[in-house]
């Protein structure tokens, strides 16, 4: 299931949202510049567990082996990546902020994906692939998102066998249904040994930004804690029929 949009306008400008999807296009960009040599970068930048624990237990509280656990909320590995990941940022992180407040906002954002990184890092220490995307604290965003908004309508792109369908979704559905998938896609992962020297989806960087998401809303909880949402088109029309 692929979102295309919500139902619900932010009635503010959500100008981090839009900060945090243009850094990590730039960031993005930068990368690519490096040509053959962005490997190394994504090597240096992302978050590789192993590494990091190492460095840990060598120096306590290292400044230098932190900076992976920040830089890499904004390195993409590829352009299909980083697309999959500003388009759910965009439609479900204007609405977040909207509610929070922009300065809460971005700092919820970063919590959100230090708690990604540090709930991989638990699935599996032994790990030298470096870890890169904001797709663990965008997962935050969206467990705000799902218990802000439960009944908000999702515009969803649906395969079924070789066709598609456009239906609306029941937010607390969509979300559901895509939490259930990481947590299904996890376990298979802690399970299959290949995968400690194997790439990938960093699942459970999904699952911990969720869980991190909907704890932190109660700490950084809207004033408006369920706005009501604007109904589709479809359900005007069926209350134009009655």
């Amino acid at each position: 299931m692929f979102p295309l949009k919500d139902n619900i306008p932010a009635r503010n400008f959500p100008y981090v949202n839009i900060g945090l999807i243009v850094i990590n296009s730039v960031f993005f960009i930068y990368g690519m510049s490096y040509g053959k040599a962005f490997d190394q970068l994504i090597f240096t930048l992302g978050f590789i567990p192993a590494r990091f624990l190492a460095q840990q237990s060598e120096n306590l509280l290292s400044p230098t082996g932190f900076l992976p656990v920040f830089s890499s909320m904004f390195l993409h590995a590829n352009f299909i990546h980083l697309i999959s990941n500003m388009w759910m940022l965009w439609i479900f992180g204007d609405n977040v902020e909207d509610c929070m407040g922009h300065g809460r906002y971005l700092l919820f954002f970063l919590l959100c994906g230090v708690a990604s990184v540090f709930a991989q890092a638990i699935s599996n220490p032994q790990s030298a692939i470096p870890m890169v995307g904001a797709s663990g604290a965008i997962s935050g965003v969206l467990g705000a998102y799902l218990l802000t908004y439960p009944n908000a309508r999702i515009l969803t792109l649906v395969p079924i066998v070789i066709l598609f369908y456009i239906i609306e979704l029941p937010a607390y559905f969509f979300l559901g249904f895509w939490f259930v998938i990481q947590l299904i896609q996890g376990s298979l992962y802690s399970l299959n040994s290949d995968q400690v020297v194997g790439g990938g989806v960093a699942w459970w960087a999904h699952i911990g930004g969720f869980a991190a998401g909907v704890i932190l809303l109660q700490v950084f909880r809207c004033k408006d804690w369920e706005r009501p949402v604007v109904p589709s088109k479809r359900s005007i029309r069926r209350i134009q029929r009655r």
